[in-house]
């Protein structure tokens, strides 16, 4: 049924769709790192996950905010460098899937977007490197681990 009250209303009203969005990132190796950063956001966040392993078997629940959605990438069912024959290298899947991600939904600039980094070198240098130089986003609003 259509109302028109409801349609004005909506137009006119302020919505809670600005708050910040999260990037979530992790590899196999940081994956109770993953769970532990998942715990801390707060019930309402919304935003993307996207979790690389190697095999299916390391393919595991995740308690998520509602509004959070998780992509596993499995990259022994990926290939690598297009054209090339290889297999899907470590940090490969989840470097390719931000780079989309962002693309898509920060064409307009990082907004109100945090990220949050986990896992090994290749994969948080590879999308730490591209949220700061290719999307524009400040330091401040990547959380990574420091490698030495």
């Amino acid at each position: 049924m259509y109302r028109p009250d409801h349609a004005t209303h909506t137009a006119s009203t302020a919505h809670l769709d600005d708050r910040v969005q999260f990037l979530v990132v992790a590899d196999e190796n940081s994956l109770a790192e993953l769970e532990a950063e998942l715990a801390l956001l707060p019930l309402c966040a919304r935003g993307r996950v996207f979790v690389e392993v190697e095999h299916d078997e390391q393919v595991v629940p995740l308690a998520t905010p509602l509004r959070m959605t998780v992509t596993w990438l499995v990259r022994s069912h990926r290939s690598g460098r297009p054209g090339t024959g290889e297999r899907c290298a470590a940090g490969e899947a989840g470097a390719r899937a931000v780079r989309a991600w962002s693309d898509e939904m920060l064409c307009d600039g990082p907004g109100e977007t945090r990220a949050i980094l986990t896992g090994g070198f290749a994969l948080v240098s590879e999308v730490r490197d591209h949220l700061l130089d290719g999307v524009g986003m400040s330091l401040d609003a990547v959380s990574a681990p420091a490698f030495s």
